[in-house]
């Protein structure tokens, strides 16, 4: 009890977002460090966007990690720093997407790159699926769109999916990392369909337990 009650405290729970945000920021961090020392290789403009991109992929997976952590561990903390990783990971996604335009796609044609590149769609896919959900992130959002905003907010499913097969399309020979990132959100995904029913996973769905009984 007296560890419950020591968790709940307003100075742990400052403290605790105050951490994850600090470590949400290090891969920005890192990457300055490494353009101050001119430590990005030979193609700097990709290394750039490529560390912004998996930055944003890493924080989509933890922010789906903070469900099955709230719930294993019974501490509504984890709840508290979820939007935070949310918005974290758009606004790296942002970055990776100006990165992307700047260094390697260009701003002209961008039409005619899209069509000849299929990962790009993917990836496309996967950012602008993160749009509405930061602009509906506010508690004013929350409140106005009530029960809608869950089912709204299930396109973070979409999202990190699409972002796996943005990602796992690029790769050539070594996709060992991301064949560990696709079990991982297979597991995820996984773990809130046992909880709730399959239908938890489809976006504007009303009731997903009916998706569930249909599907059987």
């Amino acid at each position: 009890m007296e560890l419950s009650g020591w968790r709940q405290s307003r100075a742990f729970l400052l403290c605790f977002r105050v951490g994850v945000a600090l470590l949400a920021s290090v891969p920005l961090f890192v990457l300055i460090g490494r353009i101050a020392s001119g430590n990005l290789g030979p193609d700097p403009g990709q290394e750039v966007t490529q560390a912004l991109g998996i930055a944003a992929f890493q924080l989509l997976i933890a922010t789906l990690c903070i469900t099955p952590m709230q719930r294993w561990t019974r501490w509504a903390g984890w709840i508290r720093v979820r939007r935070m990783l949310g918005l974290f990971a758009f606004f790296y996604a942002c970055l990776h997407v100006l990165s992307f335009l700047q260094f390697i796609l260009g701003w002209q044609d961008l039409w005619a790159t899209f069509t000849k590149r299929p990962y790009i769609v993917a990836g496309s896919v996967a950012f602008l699926v993160l749009v509405p959900l930061a602009l509906t992130s506010t508690k004013g959002m929350m409140r106005r769109l009530a029960s809608d905003w869950k089912r709204l907010h299930r396109l973070i499913y979409v999202s990190v999916v699409a972002a796996w097969i943005h990602f796992i399309w690029q790769a050539r020979s070594d996709v060992g990392e991301m064949v560990v990132y696709g079990v991982l959100i297979g597991g995820l995904l996984w773990l809130r369909a046992r909880w709730n029913g399959w239908g938890v996973l489809v976006p504007f769905v009303r009731n997903p337990r009916v998706v569930k009984r249909r599907s059987i």
